[in-house]
């Protein structure tokens, strides 16, 4: 695999050489935008936002929507091992259910473990991907954005045309472990304010890749050269848009999505046994809609979503009929979500702005248990909301202060019977103030969340859990610096972001594994005490090289670094009082490289995390050690009249470390994909 690997990044050099003629300066096309998207602005938000856009994820690589999370400030990350291990995510220690996934700013919703797996969402037709702390600084959200303690948005790209009214790109890429992902785009103008894209993927794999088995924790002892099983992933995703723009204020965008697949779990790796036995089948369809309008006064927002998906899983192990294990999941959700937003100027340009949005949804949850087979949610939320921007002295130019209060009721039916509804009334006060070149900001939220379907019933046993709460704080500062033009040929700029938080959170839910990735135990943890920071910065300098020819160029550096002190503050008198939650790091951190030349471009990944626990109890025998992982993609686009082809290489773990995210997990060693995408 070696020499392969070497000969392909050999010949994508030299073919880089050969084409130095690109390097000239082309005449580009009239580009026509159906409709118009913004992206977050990290360094004006009152609440801390990070924003990964479809070029950076293109340099770098990424190839699901994990990816692209695992590397912001803030995140914890857990991978349960290889291409076909769920991948869910806690931003500050709250836990994965106080972390929304929104396509487009509709929630997503998943019957499989009460969490959002982030490895099944493919990135291929994604505009850009926002984390946002708290919740989104946006003009128009849903009232479960308001709920949320922090957002993951994926934003599809909306078309962009230029000579030909319509786009058509093919990719493939095929890698290590009989990895292979065909992908198909294609976008149709329809008229002057309306279009169509068309997004298809998908991805195979045996994940049967090697890993060292030590025989003693201390890995000093014996150990052998396994091969990971049980490990195949089948995925296959269909998603179509329509954007519809009739007038400049006004946007419409439907949304269908399926998804197929099917995943081979693998157990943990304990007793010299790493074989598993366990598998499940999906198939999640969601279809929705997005209208916004926006006036000098008014501003308005309709989300409507309807969703189901099956969820099957089956132990191979046991075929007689006595001890066979077949469950069947099936979940629906009617969705629907209104916003409403007023904004008043005020003499000497102050300004009130007074927010509302509710949100109504009805899940069901069927399954072939012998308890708890039919189980309904109404769920409804309410916000009220009021932005304050005063102007009554110079230092105020700017200011925004912004308070609303969220209303929940959310109330179970089970075979005729209603459960005691769950109720609370949740503020949230913010405030940002710019000086110079600086944006000083805080906020508190306090968050509300009641146990999901899958916490409560997704078992025969129904689960006695409480809903959790917890109280975020945070302060910070971002700075933006200036555009600075180098020797006239160069230019140069900085931001920043920095950020204290603390969290208490009350009645914490734990999700962890038993025996399988499927059958999980859930608990009230108890009290959880958060205290930490987040640092990140990035720094883009471009121009061109005068050397015979000008060669243009780009480099941008990103940094994240954060730290967590979480720790379980429940009994003073338990084994696990003050010690760190299971699988938070102390110290985590991420470095991204991107550089953009006339030969090739390269993008450089660096990902490290520190030594975490598996259990509440910090003891030796439960210790999770740090790891760094790293990896690198080189790419090139070559013109062809009229089209173009672009070749990639991607070389993961480059260095070949064998580390785990989660316990008795082994994560892949080195490997490689290599990609090829024609654009027509």
């Amino acid at each position: 695999m070696k020499k392969s690997l070497t000969f392909a990044i050999l010949t994508l050099l030299c073919l880089a050489g050969v084409q130095g003629q690109d390097t000239v300066k082309r005449s580009l096309p009239e580009i026509s935008i159906v409709q118009q998207q913004t992206k977050p602005n990290a360094v004006l938000a009152q609440t801390p936002t990070q924003v990964v856009t479809s070029e950076t994820m293109e340099k770098l690589g990424d190839a699901v929507l994990s990816d692209a999370v695992k590397r912001m400030a803030g995140v914890t990350l857990k991978d349960y091992g290889g291409i076909g291990g769920i991948k869910t995510i806690s931003v500050r220690g709250l836990g994965s259910q106080f972390s929304t996934l929104t396509v487009d700013g509709v929630a997503v919703t998943d019957c499989q473990n009460g969490q959002v797996d982030l490895g099944r969402y493919t990135l291929g037709n994604s505009g850009h991907i926002s984390l946002s702390n708290g919740q989104p600084d946006n003009k128009l959200n849903s009232a479960r954005a308001y709920a949320a303690g922090s957002i993951v948005n994926m934003e599809t790209a909306a078309p962009q045309f230029g000579a030909k009214p319509f786009n058509l790109q093919l990719g493939m890429e095929g890698g290590s472990y009989t990895y292979l992902s065909p992908a198909l785009s294609f976008q149709q103008k329809i008229g002057s304010h309306s279009s169509l894209a068309l997004w298809c993927n998908y991805t195979h794999s045996e994940g049967n890749y090697p890993f060292t088995l030590y025989y003693t924790p201390s890995h000093n002892d014996s150990c052998s050269r396994e091969r990971r099983e049980n490990s195949q992933v089948r995925i296959g995703t269909v998603d179509l848009n329509y954007f519809y723009a009739p007038r400049k204020h006004q946007q419409l965008h439907v949304k269908m999505h399926y998804m197929q697949g099917y995943h081979a779990l693998p157990g943990p790796v304990v007793y010299y046994a790493s074989r598993g036995t366990e598998h499940s089948e999906e198939q999640l369809f969601f279809a929705q809609a997005r209208y916004k309008q926006t006036g000098k006064r008014w501003d308005f927002q309709l989300l409507g979503k309807y969703q189901q998906g099956t969820d099957i899983y089956e132990d191979t192990a046991a075929r007689n009929a006595e001890h066979l294990i077949h469950n069947d999941y099936h979940q629906q959700e009617e969705y629907l979500s209104q916003t409403l937003r007023y904004h008043t100027g005020g003499a000497k340009n102050e300004s009130l702005i007074m927010t509302l949005a509710l949100d109504q949804s009805l899940s069901h949850l069927q399954s072939n248990l012998s308890r708890h087979n039919q189980v309904q949610r109404l769920s409804l939320l309410g916000v009220v909301g009021g932005e304050y921007q005063p102007s009554f002295a110079p230092w105020a130019k700017g200011v925004r202060l912004k308070a609303n209060l969220l209303g929940t009721w959310i109330g179970d039916y089970e075979m005729g019977q209603n459960s005691t509804p769950y109720a609370k009334w949740s503020p949230y006060i913010g405030l940002s103030w710019p000086i110079g070149r600086i944006v000083l900001r805080y906020f508190y939220k306090d968050n509300y969340r009641v146990p999901n379907f899958n916490e409560l019933y997704y078992f025969t046993v129904g689960r006695d859990l409480r809903p959790e709460k917890a109280l975020q704080h945070n302060l910070g500062a971002t700075y933006q610096s200036r555009l600075t033009e180098l020797n006239g040929q160069h230019t140069m700029q900085h931001t920043a972001t920095f950020d204290i938080y603390r969290n208490h959170v009350s009645d914490k839910i734990i999700a962890y594994p038993t025996n399988n990735m499927y059958l999980w135990t859930m608990k009230n943890l108890g009290q959880v005490e958060v205290v930490g920071a987040d640092l990140t910065y990035s720094g883009m300098l471009s121009g061109i090289i005068a050397h015979q020819n000008y060669w243009p160029y780009d480099l941008c550096l990103g940094l994240g670094y954060t730290y967590q002190y979480a720790v379980d503050r429940t009994d003073p008198a338990g084994k696990s009082y003050g010690h760190q939650i299971p699988y938070t790091p102390r110290h985590s951190g991420s470095i991204t490289l991107t550089a953009n030349t006339p030969w090739v471009d390269i993008g450089l990944t660096t990902l490290l995390t520190g030594k975490r626990y598996s259990l509440q109890q910090n003891a030796p025998e439960y210790l999770v050690k740090g790891f760094v992982d790293q990896g690198i993609t080189l790419s090139r686009k070559f013109y062809l009249k009229q089209t173009s082809l672009t070749a990639k290489i991607q070389i993961l773990n480059l260095f070949d470390i064998q580390y785990e995210v989660v316990k008795n997990y082994p994560m892949m060693g080195r490997n490689f994909r290599i990609g090829l995408t024609w654009i027509i």
